[in-house]
């Protein structure tokens, strides 16, 4: 079977899942998840291979109704410049627990104006809770190609798998194999582990936290015993929040600092000594 090649656009609102569809797709992290929107704050580029060929996914951050502040124009631009880049196939993922809004009109304005092949991905059919399907039926007489995932559970991937890979044409390999040896995405190991710290961020503050934060990685350096030495520092819009990010006696920062050493111990299959501290500095997040 001759091989073949293609770019896949991955268009939804936020939290959809569609950093979970990819993640699931290629059986490891490439992408940071949890359960609030506006995590994937840039575009991710990650590589799919098989017998059949090379996909290039690109996954773009959610596109939000009205972006208020600065951080989140500047997410919603990098989302719908992602519009631009080359790609042969695009996936619109909705999530059918959540009602059709304004918000997901905004994102079905941007997939109709694309001339491309089309595949509408219905998310989250593993949850047990009110659907609201019947206000997204009117997409199947617009992508005539639907199906049914549960992304976090991988179920029924293969089948998308299979539908892209007839729906590209191009030369295979699509990208040099030797810029992946070891790594699948196009993303610098300083934003990896940036995004990785900013996850946990996610996962352990209030809600009100993680959209006013930023992190940054001022240093990654092997030790002479093996150890992986990073020292990141997380920035927050003002006073309040880096109380809440530190917590009493610092509890809530080490929690944070904890996990993402964990993840990223099993990551790199090194020990690492995670190096974060708290800083409140607002001009550092726009």
């Amino acid at each position: 079977m001759k091989k073949k090649a293609g770019v896949v656009l991955i268009l939804g609102r936020p939290n959809v899942g569609k950093s979970t569809f990819v993640n699931s797709i290629l059986n490891r992290k490439v992408s940071i998840t949890s359960p609030k929107p506006q995590t994937t704050r840039r575009p991710i580029k990650a590589i799919y291979e098989d017998e059949r060929g090379q996909l290039l996914f690109i996954d773009t951050p959610g596109i939000f109704k009205k972006a208020e502040d600065s951080l989140s124009k500047a997410i919603n631009k990098r989302a719908i410049d992602a519009l631009n880049d080359n790609f042969d196939v695009v996936l619109y993922m909705i999530d059918h627990t959540r009602h059709r809004d304004f918000e997901e009109g905004k994102v079905l304005g941007l997939v109709r104006k694309i001339n491309k092949p089309k595949i509408l991905l219905i998310n989250k059919i593993d949850l047990q809770q009110e659907s609201y399907l019947a206000e997204y039926r009117f997409l199947e007489d617009e992508i005539p190609e639907v199906i049914q995932i549960s992304a976090l559970k991988r179920r029924h991937l293969k089948p998308v798998l299979e539908a892209i890979f007839n729906k590209v044409n191009r030369p295979y390999p699509l990208l040099n194999r030797d810029e992946f040896v070891s790594q699948v995405t196009n993303m610098h190991s300083r934003d990896y582990l940036e995004d990785i710290i900013r996850e946990k961020i996610y996962l352990f503050t209030r809600q009100e936290v993680p959209y006013k934060t930023a992190v940054r990685v001022e240093e990654i350096k092997i030790r002479p015993t093996g150890t992986l030495y990073i020292k990141a520092v997380v920035f927050t819009a003002d006073k309040r929040y880096k109380k809440i990010l530190i917590g009493k006696d610092g509890q809530k920062i080490q929690e944070i600092g904890y996990n993402a050493r964990k993840e990223l111990e099993v990551a790199t299959e090194k020990k690492v000594f995670l190096d974060l501290r708290v800083e409140s500095d607002y001009h550092l997040l726009t």
